[in-house]
């Protein structure tokens, strides 16, 4: 007996002892805090800090694409397209899941020099198949836009989806995800892409009283073969009752509600914008809808929709009306299989078939038409495109596109801006109306053949 008192005693004093020589934590401003030991891993290639029970971990999600392209073709009364190299996108993005139910994320864009804030993001999960989302991230509108640029078959996404649907802004969103049923609906003000857009936003206000606008988006998706890994389909309808935003100039400078709608036709070495509306003027709200069809079956992958803006100005009961389709697909050729997510609604990094990568053969058709403006057409175009993408493992894509651009004679730019034909005296002009076409040329029409090296980590 007198061992065991004597036992305890030792145990005892040897616990106040290593109580007496254990670390307090504090944080930097003063509270003393709780510490969690966290293990480091490589999950795919992208590091990982995370708790024992999955309750805390932080990651980094980077990216980088470098591009290039070489233009040809066009006639000989356009103006040059200049070939070139550009940053497409240097992200950087830091994601945590802080406890079991919340989940922030930030994310930003360094390409070529110049700032841009992406995702920022708070959302609470503590619901079953409920997300809960504020902060500044992407409106649940599209696929094309939804994808993340890293899982794109093509460089740069179709001109409709570029010039109409939404992308990042402030807002707050709720969504529903079960099996084969996804649902989304949220209201949306102001975008922060920039000290420019921010400072145009403010002036409005300021100088003029012009509200940030707002929008209201929703979506519904069915997802037959949600669960099986080889085949799948994605058949959604999305809609947005949307007014001004109050972010350009001439809301800053004028005070006048206007909305732009413009895209480039080729990428982003390409600078033109020759399907532009300009500013519309006194716009009261636009009414957005698309229709999609996507899936995919083994190494197969295909994707089309239409996409549709009515705007209406303020004083006219008639809107204008844009518009545009595309339909798109791709197929691995080493035996790889496509993947898609279906709480996110949207594909996702294929598995490929070999290991050293597999190759992806993809084709698209697109059109876009926005001569329906009512203050006079603002050009149509269709793009037809090949591509290749080379995937060599979890984080190297090399992509290969080959694109052939035919712009109407409407398509001319913002006020005017690019020639697109011969008037009666045989010189370049830039006004449509003043177009003679010989041969039944009008427009600008050019080739183009880009590559892009991108690594993800």
């Amino acid at each position: 007996m007198k061992k065991f008192f004597l036992t305890i005693l030792a145990l005892s004093v040897s616990a106040a002892l290593f109580a007496q020589e254990e670390e307090v934590q504090y944080n930097q401003y003063g509270v003393r805090v709780k510490t969690t030991a966290l293990s480091a891993e490589s999950q795919d290639g992208f590091l990982v800090l995370r708790s024992k029970d999955n309750n805390y971990k932080i990651w980094l999600d980077n990216r980088v694409q470098v591009d290039g392209a070489s233009f040809w073709g066009t006639e000989a009364y356009a103006d040059e397209i200049g070939d070139g190299v550009s940053i497409r996108r240097a992200r950087f993005a830091v994601k945590a899941q802080v406890t079991k139910n919340w989940y922030g994320e930030i994310d930003m864009d360094l390409a070529n020099g110049v700032f841009e804030l992406k995702d920022a993001i708070i959302q609470f999960k503590g619901i079953p198949n409920l997300e809960l989302t504020a902060g500044n991230f992407k409106e649940f509108f599209a696929i094309q836009r939804n994808n993340s640029s890293r899982y794109l078959q093509f460089m740069e996404r179709p001109m409709v989806a570029q010039a109409l649907t939404p992308s990042r802004h402030l807002g707050v969103n709720a969504k529903y995800a079960k099996n084969w049923f996804w649902a989304s609906a949220g209201v949306f003000f102001q975008s922060i892409d920039n000290s420019e857009t921010r400072t145009f936003v403010e002036s409005a206000n300021k100088d003029f009283g012009l509200s940030e606008g707002r929008s209201y988006t929703g979506k519904l998706i069915f997802m037959p073969g949600y669960n099986n890994e080889d085949w799948g389909l994605h058949i959604a309808g999305a809609a947005s009752y949307r007014t001004p935003k109050n972010d350009d100039e001439n809301a800053a400078l004028k005070g006048v509600p206007s909305v732009r709608f413009s895209t480039r036709n080729s990428n982003s070495i390409n600078r033109k914008k020759y399907i532009d509306t300009d500013e519309i003027a006194n716009t009261h709200h636009d009414f957005l809808y698309t229709g999609e069809f996507a899936g995919y079956y083994k190494g197969l992958r295909w994707e089309g929709a239409y996409i549709a803006d009515d705007n209406f100005v303020v004083g006219s009961k008639t809107p204008s009306h844009l518009w545009g389709w595309y339909a798109q697909g791709g197929i691995l050729l080493f035996g790889g299989r496509q993947r898609y997510d279906a709480n996110g609604a949207k594909f996702t990094r294929v598995k490929r078939g070999q290991k050293w990568g597999d190759i992806e053969l993809c084709a698209r058709y697109e059109y876009i038409d926005f001569n329906g403006l009512q203050s006079g057409p603002a050009g149509a175009a269709e793009a037809y495109a090949l591509g290749l993408n080379y995937y060599i493992n979890n984080h190297v894509k090399i992509v290969l596109n080959y694109q052939y651009n035919n712009n109407d004679r409407y398509a001319n730019g913002k006020g005017n801006k690019f020639f697109v034909g011969l008037d009666e005296a045989g010189k370049p002009t830039k006004d449509y109306t003043k177009v003679v076409a010989a041969d039944g040329k009008a427009g600008v029409d050019y080739s183009m053949l880009a590559v892009r090296f991108e690594i993800n980590f």
